[in-house]
């Protein structure tokens, strides 16, 4: 499973642990990736999803799942954050 948020696409970043005396070291940052399960209001049922803590927080600053769903940018998207949003839009349309 990669390590990558599937609303925000945010991922592993790299770069140096420097030490005391200068040494520097590879290392990786991982983001903090919670799994959840957020509820769809226009699907009218839970969704499984594993997203990092900052996306938690815009999902609920945005007004909900679906909300951040239609204003997120398809790049971003994961293929089961796509699939998900393509259902809420065509629920939204009729």
């Amino acid at each position: 499973m990669a390590r990558r948020c599937e609303l925000t696409g945010k991922g592993v970043m790299t770069g140096n642990t420097v030490s005391h005396a200068v040494n520097k070291t590879r290392r990786r940052f991982l983001p903090n990736l919670v799994n959840v399960t957020l509820l769809s209001d226009a699907l009218n049922r839970p969704v499984k999803l594993r997203v990092s803590a900052a996306a938690l927080r815009s999902v609920e600053h945005r007004g909900g799942l679906d909300a951040f769903l239609l204003k997120q940018d398809d790049a971003d998207l994961s293929p089961l954050a796509l699939g998900i949003k393509k259902e809420v839009r065509a629920v939204l349309a009729s």
